[in-house]
């Protein structure tokens, strides 16, 4: 099953599914919890290029999320724009928020740029809950208005808004996988393989990891305007770190560095977590040995150990056949 989702066809059938998904939803709820998954895993796809790809691990990701959210909710609530337009202006501003960011933060190395993130994502999480007169502090933003409609077709139900925030979701894969198999996303591998051999390679490493620190966050900054459009109100909670490890553990469960893992993890996981609803007292208690046990046993995720294995399959196979000839 996982050899056929890295062909035409699996991604051909999780096409299918995707939209199939509503015909086999209970309730609106399952809708909800769905498209709520998809959202966050747009900005998990996100955050696997800069951490995945490229090795640098970005812990503000939610914070950069939340600009996206906030730069929506302030233009249409406060100053009455229509959704697509501050939409399009919610991606532009977490860019040119993340570009002075980045270049900061990406002069540091490992645990530094982690730490020095770390701190960034609080001090925007500090900026939103005390800047009362511009993002409305801990009240946060009501009545963030509905994805405008697009034509005729109005997103007034939640059958119609899942379907939209599925064409978010499958045009991020798509982009993203063409970014990632391109000469840039081999460029963004080997510098995670190594600085100094990417560097002896002739590779401007201060530019490719601002290349991909930039689209990350231009992920993480659409699906927040995208979450604040669906969930139509939002609180400084939204940049809380949490949701950086959130995703982080989204990555870890499917496979870091892989492009089916993030959307294996992202599904998934938030389904679990809703089936173990009917434990409350005790989900963490489940919950968390199984996340050990995947660590300890599968590293590289579901995705990751499927990949390796392959390629050891294939390297035995080539080693056997040198061997007969």
């Amino acid at each position: 099953m996982l050899q056929k989702l890295h062909g035409p066809l699996g991604w051909a059938l999780l096409f299918a599914l995707g939209l199939a998904f509503p015909f086999m939803a209970g309730n609106d709820y399952h809708l909800t919890v769905m498209s709520t998954a998809y959202i966050f895993t747009i900005a998990t796809l996100g955050l696997n290029l800069i951490v995945g790809y490229t090795g640098q691990f970005n812990l503000a990701h939610a914070g950069f999320m939340a600009i996206g959210a906030y730069t929506l909710g302030i233009l249409t609530v406060d100053h009455g724009w229509s959704y697509w337009p501050a939409f399009a202006v919610a991606g532009l501003v977490t860019v040119l928020v993340g570009l002075p960011l980045g270049w900061i933060s990406l002069r540091l190395k490992g645990h530094y740029f982690s730490i020095f993130t770390l701190c960034v994502g609080y001090i925007i999480f500090l900026v939103i809950e005390k800047w009362d007169d511009l993002t409305h502090g801990v009240v946060g933003l009501i009545g963030i208005p509905e994805p405008g409609a697009i034509g005729d077709f109005a997103f007034d139900t939640p059958t119609k808004l899942y379907y939209l925030v599925f064409a978010f979701l499958a045009v991020g894969v798509w982009a993203m996988r063409r970014i990632v198999n391109s000469l840039l996303g081999r460029t963004f591998v080997a510098i995670r393989n190594g600085d100094n051999l990417a560097e002896a390679l002739g590779i401007n490493l201060m530019r490719n990891k601002l290349i991909a620190f930039l689209i990350s966050v231009l992920y993480a900054g659409w699906s927040g305007a995208l979450y604040a459009g669906f969930v139509r109100f939002i609180s400084p909670d939204v940049a809380g770190v949490q949701h950086t490890f959130d995703m982080t553990m989204y990555m870890l469960v499917g496979g870091l560095g892989t492009l089916v893992g993030p959307l294996l993890g992202g599904i998934s996981v938030p389904w679990i977590t809703q089936w173990l609803q009917a434990v409350q007292e005790y989900r963490f208690v489940i919950f968390g040995p199984l996340l050990i046990l995947l660590v300890i046993f599968l590293p590289h995720g579901i995705v990751g150990t499927w990949l390796g294995w392959r390629a050891r399959k294939a390297a035995a196979a080539q080693e056997a056949a040198a061997t007969k000839e």
